[in-house]
């Protein structure tokens, strides 16, 4: 049989692939199945036939029956771009009692924890299953989940209790913001700045949807909260733009404007009516400038749609992750994660993971080595407990 590696050698070699979500994570996914397969451990995969150079890969261990602990986590990172690290961002560096590398907070911490977890369930013999998912293209919307979980169905007994581990400080949170993106391509006609009134600029409609959005905010700030939103900081769906781009020269009407517009939900709003709310302002706005010039037009592609997660009543995946930490104080989080979708799909869901949020994306990106340290612990007490739990 194979050498057991450490949570720290298992990272060390999954910070060492950059699986920028631009870029292929199948060499992750290779030593990753290979490694199980040294331990016994049959790993699956699901391919994007839009994305051939990526895979989700699942496995599972244990008796062969419904009712696993699913542990849940994305193989991609954000970029490393322009950022001033001071360390190599893909080689695992200890300074100071943190480990420093693109991924050791968001997410591959949790994921080398996860893989040791199954090996060791492997090794020790569980009574439950242990089951391990690693997804891709977190990063850009959470669009590697939903087929990964849809794949999963028809190969491996179903779970019962999902932890997505995002860092959260090893806290249980039971709620998380939903939300949906997308690009919104604004297409004017143009002419001359001195008869602008004769064409439609792309730059200044663009700016009537995103305006509104502001005045949206402002409204809902002042909505007083629901008691499901009051947990959340801000306790209101947003709408925001963070990227745009249009124009030729100073003097001539836009005829292009891209931009991108999201909201971030609390879990009890109604997702389909924020839709038809941006729907409607985007078509209010096309009719003024085709008015004026009827081959304008306004495109929108949806980018991702995330569902929120909603604290379930007597969730097995909360229950089971307190009973662990001993964590039994309330968290919700106004960022999005895949437990939504694994809720969605009828799983029970909760994020627990080590590591801060606040580190994520960052130069210099770390965790702590009580953090990593603490994850393992948890990680153990949960083998230990799958050995005893039929």
């Amino acid at each position: 049989m194979a050498e057991r590696l450490s949570p720290r050698e298992i990272l060390e070699n999954l910070v060492g692939f950059p699986t920028v979500s631009r870029d292929s994570n199948l060499p992750l996914v290779d030593w990753v199945d290979a490694y199980l397969a040294a331990h016994g451990i049959a790993a699956h995969r699901w391919y994007d036939p839009d994305q051939p150079h990526k895979a989700a890969l699942f496995a599972h261990v244990g008796p062969w029956q419904e009712g696993a602990v699913v542990l849940s986590g994305h193989t991609d990172v954000v970029p490393v771009d322009g950022q001033p690290w001071t360390s190599a961002p893909f080689t695992v560096t200890e300074r100071d009692g943190k480990l420093y590398g693109r991924g050791t907070a968001d997410m591959k911490g949790y994921d080398a924890l996860a893989i040791w977890a199954l090996v060791e369930a492997q090794a020790r013999g569980v009574k439950r299953p242990l089951q391990l998912a690693l997804s891709f293209d977190e990063e850009v919307g959470c669009t590697g989940a939903p087929p990964m979980i849809q794949a999963m169905q028809p190969v491996l007994p179903k779970g019962a209790a999902v932890i997505v581990g995002e860092p959260s400080m090893m806290r249980a949170v039971t709620g998380h913001k939903g939300g949906q993106g997308y690009w919104i391509d604004v297409w004017g006609v143009e002419v001359h700045s001195s008869i602008m009134h004769t064409g439609v600029n792309a730059i200044m409609e663009a700016a009537r949807i995103i305006d509104w959005a502001n005045v949206v905010n402002d409204e809902e700030r002042a909505r007083p909260p629901s008691e499901v939103a009051a947990m959340f900081d801000p306790p209101w769906t947003t709408l925001h733009c963070g990227l745009i781009e249009g124009g030729t020269a100073a003097n001539i009407t836009a005829k292009h404007c891209r931009f991108d517009l999201g909201f971030r939900a609390v879990p009890d709003a109604d997702l389909a009516a924020w839709r038809g709310r941006i729907r409607d302002r985007i078509a209010e706005v096309e009719a003024a400038m085709q008015a004026v010039r009827p081959e304008a037009r306004i495109d929108v592609e949806a980018r991702f749609a995330v569902p929120g997660l909603k604290p379930e009543e007597n969730g097995a995946a909360e229950a089971l992750v307190r009973a662990i930490t001993g964590d039994n104080a309330r968290h919700v989080v106004s960022y999005g994660t895949e437990a939504g979708q694994f809720q969605e799909a009828g799983y029970s869901a909760v994020v627990c993971g080590p590591g801060d949020i606040a580190q994520a994306h960052q130069p210099d990106e770390f965790i702590t080595l009580a953090q990593f340290n603490a994850g393992q612990d948890f990680m153990d007490r949960l083998v230990t407990r799958l050995q005893k739990d039929a």
